[in-house]
């Protein structure tokens, strides 16, 4: 039976993941910007853009069908869904069993198959180049982040994230190869995904650079708000898998409202570190050739094989 505690819990973490997404998106640019000398927008300047958005009617294509409507709601769904789910304050929540990493896969999945329809839709040369990269982008990173996940699954014996959050906070602080080897594999396959420097830039709309940006450029008011907001949960998103799979030291066990204020100052630690991090990866990185991005993403699939196969061999 479902405990009040527990659906509180669930509860905080689905509305956390909704609004600290934006905040962490402005850190990181607030960082990204400190480091290249620059004053940066400040960090609530993504809640200004989205309230602004929000108050412009959206202007839609004549020829648009219901999907090219129904994808900013789906695509925002998708993401708040697996914010929700992902153990970044507790391990006992009520969709606790939901957050199984394959299925978890096939959200982020879901999302990009609806983004890149949408952007078919409308028939703009700009959006069938950016579908077609972007499920290019999404066929050589999804086998990556499914080998990275899959050798924590093996050290836990479990598929479940809540399981693999438990297993390795329990372990000793130390290095492991296995591990080590899938945590490059996942911030290669992070950067891809959420169309990040070296991958992708997402303060560009240059041609022959975009991708993320070009399956967008026919949305606007609060459509493109949803797309935008879903955009920052999903960076959320995958650090919180990051911090779970890597880092899960503070993470509440089960629904402890004792332990929730050093889960919240944890993950609050995290976050400033993981964004602070990526902007200094972003700004000493320089952005890739399309081309090269398949070779990028092969090489994170190569050492997420790696480090399983490491585990497999070492046990460690």
């Amino acid at each position: 039976m479902i405990d009040a505690a527990g659906i509180a819990f669930q509860i905080v973490q689905s509305v956390l993941a909704v609004l600290i997404g934006p905040l962490y998106v402005g850190w990181v640019n607030q960082c990204r910007a400190w480091l290249q000398n620059r004053s940066g927008p400040g960090l609530l300047q993504p809640y200004y853009m989205l309230a602004r958005l929000f108050h412009k009617e959206p202007v839609i294509a004549e020829h648009a069908s219901p999907l090219f409507r129904a994808t900013p709601y789906v695509l925002f769904g998708c993401m708040w869904l697996a914010g929700g789910i992902v153990p970044a304050l507790a391990t006992d929540l009520p969709f606790a069993p939901a957050a199984d990493i394959i299925a978890l896969v096939g959200v982020f999945a879901l999302a990009r198959v609806f983004l890149s329809l949408a952007a078919l839709d409308i028939g703009t040369s700009f959006g069938g180049l950016g579908a077609r990269r972007e499920m290019m982008v999404g066929f050589l990173a999804e086998p990556a982040m499914l080998m990275t996940l899959f050798t924590a699954a093996f050290i836990s014996n479990s598929t479940a994230l809540t399981t693999i959050v438990e297993t390795l906070a329990h372990r000793e602080f130390a290095i492991y190869p296995s591990l080590a080897f899938a945590a490059v594999a996942f911030l290669m396959v992070l950067l891809a995904e959420n169309a990040r420097v070296p991958v992708d830039n997402p303060a560009t709309h240059l041609e022959l650079t975009m991708i993320h940006e070009a399956m967008i450029l026919e949305y606007s008011g609060r459509h493109l708000a949803l797309i935008e907001w879903a955009s920052a949960i999903k960076l959320f998103a995958y650090t919180a898998i990051g911090i779970a799979l890597f880092a899960p030291w503070g993470i509440a066990e089960g629904s402890n409202w004792s332990a929730l204020p050093v889960a919240l100052v944890a993950l609050a630690a995290k976050l400033v570190l993981a964004g602070a991090g990526l902007a200094a990866l972003e700004t000493v990185s320089a952005k890739f050739r399309l081309f090269r991005a398949p070779e990028f993403l092969s090489t994170a699939f190569l050492l997420a094989v790696l480090g399983m196969l490491i585990h497999f061999l070492g046990r460690g």
